[in-house]
Parts: C-alpha cells; structure tokens; sequence
C-alpha cells in the first residue's frame, strides 16, 4: 500500500527503531549516565552517557516550521550542552559551550528553543568536550518534516558511529586523549553500529518503496556504504535537497557529520535478503542493515521519485569577485608544521604536542579571541581550504549551510554544511552570511578539532 508522508508522521516515528516522544511528553533531554548492549549476546553492557540513557537518544520530529523546545537537564558527571547540527538556529541557540553559551554543569539546565527553517535530516549532539562525549552517546536523530513530501511505502532513520570497545569487558575504552588519535586520522571504533545495535535486521517485501536517512555519528569515521538488494536515489545531501536525484550507485561516501537522504526501491527477490553495507578498500563489504525479503509490493517499479521541495532563502548569488578567506590546514603525524601560535605563544611543534595539541589552521592552534572573518550581514563570503595535511578532514560550518565553488569554474555544487577535505587537497566553499553571530567552523574528526582544528566566523548584527 502507498502511504503519502502527510498522513504518516505520527505512524512513522512509532515504527522506527529509535525511540521517539509524543507531544505530550515533558519536554526534557536528559543527560545520564546509562548502559546499551553494544557488543553482541554474550558480553556484557555497555557503560554509555545518553539523553534520557539511549544512544541514539530520542527521536526528535517536528514539521517544517514549527519551534522546538526542550530543557537540557545535566545528569551527568561533567558539564554539557547540546548543538543542533545543520539547524540555521539563533546563535544563542547552538550550543557552542565557551562560544554562545556558558556550559551546563552538572546537575543544571539550560532550555533550548528555536525554530525549524528547514525540512530535512538533522541531529543534535552533545558540544562540551565532544570528542568523548559523543564517543560514549550523545547524540540523536533530529528530523524536520516537509509540507509535502514524497510517497513512500516506509522510512527508516539509522544512525551509523563505531565505538571503541574493550574486548574482555565490552566498555567503552577510556584512552580519551590518545596522542595517535589526536594527531592521525582521529578516534577510530572497533565495532560499527546502526541505531546501537550492530546486527540491525528489517523485513521488506520486493518493489517496496523506502526513505532511508542517514546520519553519520562517528567522531572520524568516514563511511563508505553500498546498497545490495536496493536501488535509487540520493534526495538530500545534510539535509538539504538536491536540485535533481542523482542515482545512488557504488560507494555512498559520509564523512562525519554527514547526512544523506535517499528513496530506494526494494530489487531483492522473494526469500533474498538486501542490505545497506559498510565497504572497505578492497571493495569487501559486511551487512550494516539488513532487509529479509518476503512477498511483493508490487508487480513492478514505480517511477522515479520527483525532487524534494527547496528549502527557503538558500540561494548563493555569483561567487566571483566576492571576498576570499584562506584557511591553511597544517599539522598532524607525519605532516610539515614547525611551529604554530597557541595559547598567545609562539611555541614549536613538539611543545604543542606534549600539549596535547597538533594541528594549526592559519598558523594559530584552537579557538582565539580573533575571528578567521567578520562578515558583514547579508555578504557572499568565500573560504578557500588548503589540507596541507596527510589526513583528511570535515569541516563543519555552524549556523549556515554552503556551497563548493567547483574546481576551473565557478560553477556551485549543492548546499552542505559538513564538506570532506582529502589529503592534499584545495577546495573553496561559499555561503551567504544571513545569520548573526559567532559561528564555529571546524573539523568534525572532533580529535582534531580537540587537537587544535578550530576557529570561528563572526556575522555582523546589521
């Protein structure tokens, strides 16, 4: 049966495997220390830190437009606050600690409220310390609804982290600040998991008709995923609509942070299983999800899925002329920094290693009180990224969603807010600066933005 997203909402949320919150639930996000079976039957649980002691924490799904509210209670140990990623959110909204708000210490609350732009596949995460916090949880799925959707026959949201585990004892390894992390390619996980579990199973009928968001979690995994069984579209790219479907074939590569969104059709035959997998170099892959096929939905495919509505005031005007900021990735193993400013000193780089940190944008190690640009409100603003590194990396922006000025052109590619930078490479980004305030820009491996990857774009009020 065709359902059309309209009447689905409610429905949806029920059916899916993250817990999700009726409107009539307090709104509250509580942050606790908890236990999840990570590892499989057998080993013990898992000492995790989750909102309301999940991870995923709870779904959070509103329709385009509406305004979220939820109090942040701290249950934690330390403090903490929430950042709500790919949201163009009122500054004092993004839950930067140290940047736009003080952060939430432990048993305090701070109440978030905002309002929801954009239709599309968002999360929120935690933004104090996250290079462990989010490692050990907390993080959910954040999903804005648009008016009109396209029909499908069911959604699924999975959110795809590894976790780094002890193999006797299955708990989280407490090796937080590890010099190898904070200078190679970041914290790398030993199991993978979709919505906690790592042998998450689906039953699907033949020619059924699927959403599948995608959310990478990782803190520097990059994930490159393949459907078998299915075929499609991607939709969406961080929760911002493609202008035309493209076909989801190959490697579907997320960077951490990413989002994708896409339609899928189930091709797997009666009594086959499909799977969206995880691959390795060598073009192996294992099962991430997998869908036990029965029966049919239909005799035959449907047509291809028209484009999902725009969002609003996304428009990029021409690039050329515009300013152009330059920010110099240096650092890391086996890279080509000397010395970098941190702190206000000048200091070697072995001396900002015994500090725990590697990695220099501009020549300045971490957050300064200096701003990489002011931008006036409403100015085009172009950044040219250099990863002078042997490592790649995402960079995030907070507040604004971008667009890459595409390589011997000026040509723009779709909206982001998280674009991969391999080693060695040079890649431009522009975006219309229509949101005040400060706004962090900054690696998404979250141990190179512990370890020094960091800076900030401050948008004039008027």
């Amino acid at each position: 049966m065709k359902i059309h997203r309209r009447g689905l909402l409610l429905g949806a949320a029920a059916a899916l495997a993250l817990p999700s919150r009726s409107e009539a639930a307090p709104r509250t996000l509580v942050a606790r220390p908890s236990k999840l079976q990570i590892a499989p039957e057998g080993y013990p649980e898992t000492d995790i830190w989750g909102f309301e002691g999940q991870a995923p924490g709870p779904l959070l799904r509103a329709r385009q437009g509406a305004r979220l509210q939820r109090r942040l209670v701290n249950e934690l140990p330390v403090p903490t606050s929430v950042h709500w990623h790919g949201i163009r959110i009122d500054n004092a909204m993004d839950g930067v600690a140290g940047l736009t708000q003080a952060p939430v210490a432990p048993g305090e609350t701070f109440d978030y409220a905002f309002d929801l732009p954009d239709a599309g596949t968002f999360w929120y995460h935690a933004h104090t310390n996250s290079y462990e916090q989010v490692a050990r949880g907390l993080y959910g799925a954040l999903i804005v609804e648009e008016a009109d959707a396209p029909e499908i026959d069911r959604e699924d949201i999975f959110v795809l982290d590894d976790w780094r585990l002890d193999h006797e004892t299955a708990q989280i390894s407490g090796d937080f600040g590890a010099w190898h992390d904070l200078s190679h390619a970041g914290r790398m996980g030993n199991i993978l998991t979709t919505n906690g579990k790592f042998d998450l199973k689906r039953a699907a009928r033949r020619n059924e008709r699927l959403r599948l968001r995608l959310i990478n979690a990782a803190n520097a995994r990059i994930l490159a995923l393949s459907l078998v069984g299915l075929e499609g579209w991607i939709m969406a790219l961080d929760g911002m609509p493609l202008e035309h479907p493209v076909a989801a074939q190959g490697a579907l590569r997320l960077a951490p942070a990413q989002r994708m969104d896409l339609i899928v059709d189930v091709t797997a035959a009666d009594e086959e299983t499909a799977h969206l997998a995880q691959m390795d170099d060598n073009g192996k892959w294992w099962s991430q999800v997998a869908w036990d096929i029965t029966g049919s939905a239909s005799s035959q495919r449907r047509p291809a899925p028209m484009p999902l509505p725009p969002n609003p005031r996304q428009a990029v005007p021409g690039v050329k002329g515009v300013r152009t900021v330059t920010l110099a990735m240096e650092g890391g193993a086996m890279g080509r920094l000397q010395a970098a400013t941190y702190g206000g000193k000048r200091l070697a780089f072995r001396d900002l290693a015994e500090r725990g940190q590697f990695w220099a944008f501009n020549g300045t190690v971490g957050r300064t009180d200096a701003p990489l640009a002011e931008a006036a409100l409403g100015e085009t603003l172009r950044i040219r990224i250099v990863n002078d590194t042997v490592f790649p990396h995402a960079m995030h922006l907070h507040g604004m969603h971008f667009r890459e000025v595409m390589k011997d052109s000026d040509s723009l590619g779709p909206l982001r807010d998280t674009l991969l930078v391999q080693r060695g490479e040079t890649r431009e980004i522009a975006f219309v600066a229509d949101n005040p305030g400060d706004w962090l820009f900054h690696c998404h491996m979250l141990a190179h933005a512990a370890a020094g990857m960091t800076t900030w774009i401050k948008v004039a009020r008027s």
